[in-house]
């Protein structure tokens, strides 16, 4: 969809934490100063990716919704830190981003968050953790309720494809190429299904699977154990939950978001896999405005 007719400015937004001072990049599509809807911020995945596969979400702009984007610490064009410990790296330290945006745009008085795979993780978290008043409503888009269900769900999934794909996971990056390739063969069925792969998400993608990637944030134990499952019931926004019918994040992975968030409601893509805002656009974008309007 084109833009042409709304405004796109980027900048950084300047972080401070523990004493220091970090860069957050952004991109907004939208007039925030003008608006006559909710803005909507946009959370990527990972933890280690970036906002740019994500940027078809940029066409709520065309409904009226301000739009967004960051990338998270650590990652794209923000601040790296190869040299802090993994013990830096914490969902708290996202959450404080989080809210260090909101306050910079001044919006956090009123503002919808869309929260895509780790960003559906991390939102529900922000939740139950910093009770934001100004938080409209919240999207859950393909993201599992546990990191043992991912883990659990990404298993099964793999278990189905070739002998050299199951040997390639194993390794993983003791042999990047081997295990960057097999992750595109599984990526074509269940990450993406749209044909050529897009070009942002092999960009978002190669932030972790490189040959020169920064693998500080997806190697820092952020999610170990993580689970959800059990505060969902504190989840106090109106929430829709998606997934794709070939997702990595299978429905036993995201029905707990549907069981026990009060109200929510629960929508399967049914010709897409992770990234329905690619491989069924225009019904996304439909569906989702509608949710926030």
């Amino acid at each position: 969809m084109a833009h042409s007719a709304i405004t796109v400015r980027d900048g950084f937004v300047d972080f401070p934490y523990h004493g220091e001072t970090y860069q957050t990049y952004y991109k907004v599509f939208g007039d925030l100063e003008k608006r006559t809807r909710t803005p909507v911020v946009v959370l990527h995945g990972g933890p280690g990716l970036s906002h740019d596969y994500v940027l078809p979400l940029a066409d709520l702009a065309e409904q009226g919704y301000p739009v967004i984007f960051y990338d998270q610490i650590g990652n794209a064009r923000s601040t790296h830190l190869p040299d802090k410990p993994p013990t830096f790296w914490t969902i708290d330290l996202f959450l404080d981003e989080l809210e260090n945006l909101l306050k910079h745009f001044r919006i956090q008085d009123e503002y919808h968050i869309v929260g895509h795979s780790w960003g559906g993780m991390m939102s529900p978290e922000f939740v139950v953790r910093r009770h934001p008043p100004g938080l409209r409503r919240l999207v859950i888009s393909d993201s599992p309720a546990s990191i043992a269900l991912w883990a659990e769900s990404a298993k099964e999934l793999v278990s189905k494809f070739s002998d050299e794909v199951k040997e390639a996971f194993k390794k993983g990056f003791e042999d990047r190429e081997r295990y960057w390739k097999a992750r595109l063969e599984v990526y074509a069925v269940h990450g993406c299904r749209v044909k050529p792969f897009p070009k942002e998400l092999e960009y978002s993608l190669l932030l972790i699977y490189g040959e020169n990637a920064d693998r500080t944030v997806d190697k820092a134990p952020i999610l170990d154990e993580w689970t959800i499952v059990d505060r969902l019931h504190q989840v106090d926004v109106p929430t829709l939950v998606i997934n794709g019918r070939y997702d990595i994040a299978q429905d036993f992975t995201t029905k707990p978001f549907a069981d026990n968030i009060p109200g929510a409601k629960w929508i399967t893509f049914e010709n897409s896999s992770h990234t329905p805002f690619w491989e069924e656009r225009d019904r996304y974008m439909k569906v989702i405005g509608e949710f926030l309007g």
